[in-house]
């Protein structure tokens, strides 16, 4: 796997430009993946992963770079009330690991720099520096991958009711005659191990 400044660097190019988001979700994507043993998810392990996403805009981009999983292919994104935090999901050992930030991370990490007057600035330069420990948790969960899930799985298109994404095949959640998103109804699409 390229190193941290190498996909940093290449979250930048991809994007135009940089942000303390698209640093955590760099690490919380090497994290994940190291956990599972997966040393090349844009080349011979790529078959193996399928990632599951519950963050905002930026870290997710960032993700996409370092497993080369883009959403609609094999990422899926859900969104979880701001939470940054993804599920990688091994394949082949069927193992699955969540990585989430902690809510403490962001005044970590400005504490860390108070010399820099920019937070944005402050908060990159400390996600570079802090322990995962300092920075994630790490949860191993189950997560069930049915033929559906995967990409080419020709069925009538979902949208939630409350947050407008769509919605994977049988995923969906029918409350009061509307559909919703598992995130919006209050569900998780993964079970504590």
């Amino acid at each position: 796997m390229l190193s941290l400044d190498d996909l940093i660097r290449e979250a930048e190019i991809a994007h135009g430009h940089l942000c303390a988001g698209q640093v955590l979700g760099v690490r919380l994507a090497m994290l994940g993946l190291a956990k599972l043993g997966i040393e090349d998810p844009r080349g011979k392990d790529r078959k193996r992963l399928v990632t599951f996403v519950e963050i905002d805009r930026c870290a997710t981009d960032a993700i996409g770079v370092v497993t080369g999983c883009r959403l609609g292919k094999r990422a899926l994104k859900f969104r979880d009330w701001g939470k940054m935090a993804a599920t990688f999901v091994d394949l082949e050992t069927g193992k699955a690991i969540r990585v989430a930030a902690k809510e403490s991370s962001k005044k970590l990490a400005r504490e860390m720099h108070p010399e820099l007057e920019n937070k944005n600035q402050q908060q990159m330069l400390a996600y570079r520096e802090m322990k995962d420990d300092d920075l994630f948790s790490t949860q191993w969960v189950k997560v069930e991958l049915p033929p559906e899930e995967f990409p080419g799985y020709k069925a009538e298109r979902i949208v939630c009711a409350e947050c407008g994404e769509g919605i994977n095949f049988r995923r969906e959640v029918e409350r009061e005659g509307r559909a919703l998103c598992r995130a919006c109804a209050g569900e998780k699409y993964y079970e504590d191990v």
